[in-house]
């Protein structure tokens, strides 16, 4: 028994020896905010035309999660991931109960520091909620909008619905903290096809969410209505999702990619955080959108 929690620690160990190539940075936005971020800067040789890629992780993560998109996709173009306002060490967001327009204010000023006018977005989960009302907000910033087991949010259910499961996250944040939140729940983000390496990742960025940060995401769940914003944007949207996912099934998945005008795309053998635990599956899916995003639409 005692052989477990030594392979998770040299799994972690592993891990954070991989995302040392990408170290913790800060920026301060026009308005006095820190974001908190990592980055993977293209090299010399590369084409620096190629579309900066944004990466946004969802409500129990952080920007350490995308290191294997780092890896991939950094020598090709530059790729960069914020920890939301209220993680890591990003200023959190003003209001106790903060809608998604809040978030993708505090985005805008993050890309403004950073000199970044145009982007391919990737939101995971909670944050394909903040990416959809940036990209309704600012459409010319945005190259393609691609969403990977987007949360839709409960701003258009009943007020009891929005309530009940508002409060019970944040009865359940109480109860666990992050710590044992990670033990608890990180299971629940991967199908039964994950490696130990994937699930020691998933648990090591859970445990290291800001209870503030986490409730007042656990509120932007409750206020978001996704697929409105989507209905907003005019440009080229992408939406995938696992096989496997239950937090965020292919049904539900399915329902926000009719309100963006597009195809589901269904990843097998993926759960809720797929791009971790099938890297290569949806770094592909990333990589492919990103093309298509620099080029042209044909309709």
């Amino acid at each position: 028994m005692s052989a477990v929690p030594s392979v998770t620690a040299d799994l972690a160990a592993s891990l954070e020896a991989r995302l040392a190539r990408f170290p913790a940075q800060q920026a301060v936005t026009a308005a006095g905010q820190t974001v908190g971020y990592r980055e993977a800067q293209a090299g010399a040789l590369v084409n620096h035309d190629a579309l900066p890629l944004v990466l946004l992780h969802g409500i129990g993560s952080g920007a350490a999660s995308w290191v294997q998109q780092f890896e991939a996709l950094g020598g090709t173009r530059r790729v960069l991931a914020w920890d939301a306002p209220g993680y890591g060490a990003s200023t959190p967001v003003v209001p106790a109960s903060p809608n998604a327009t809040d978030y993708a204010e505090v985005l805008r000023g993050w890309l403004d520091a950073l000199g970044i006018e145009r982007c391919v977005l990737v939101g995971h989960s909670l944050g394909a909620i903040i990416a959809g009302a940036f990209a309704a907000a600012n459409p010319q910033c945005v190259a393609g909008l691609l969403l990977l087991s987007p949360a839709g949010g409960y701003g258009a259910a009943a007020a009891d619905v929005r309530e009940s499961k508002r409060d019970q996250r944040l009865a359940m944040l109480a109860e666990l903290g992050p710590t044992g939140l990670a033990e608890k729940r990180s299971a629940n983000m991967l199908s039964r096809h994950a490696d130990d390496t994937a699930r020691a990742w998933v648990r090591w960025n859970m445990a290291r969410i800001v209870l503030h940060g986490y409730a007042q995401a656990t509120h932007l769940l409750a206020n978001a209505d996704l697929a409105a914003d989507l209905t907003r944007f005019p440009g080229r949207i992408n939406v995938a999702v696992g096989a496997d996912d239950t937090i965020t099934p292919p049904s539900a998945c399915e329902r926000l990619a009719q309100a963006a005008r597009t195809p589901l795309q269904v990843v097998p053998c993926a759960g809720h955080a797929g791009y971790i635990e099938a890297a290569d599956a949806y770094t592909a899916i990333i990589d492919t959108f990103c093309r298509a995003s620099a080029a042209p639409r044909s309709h």
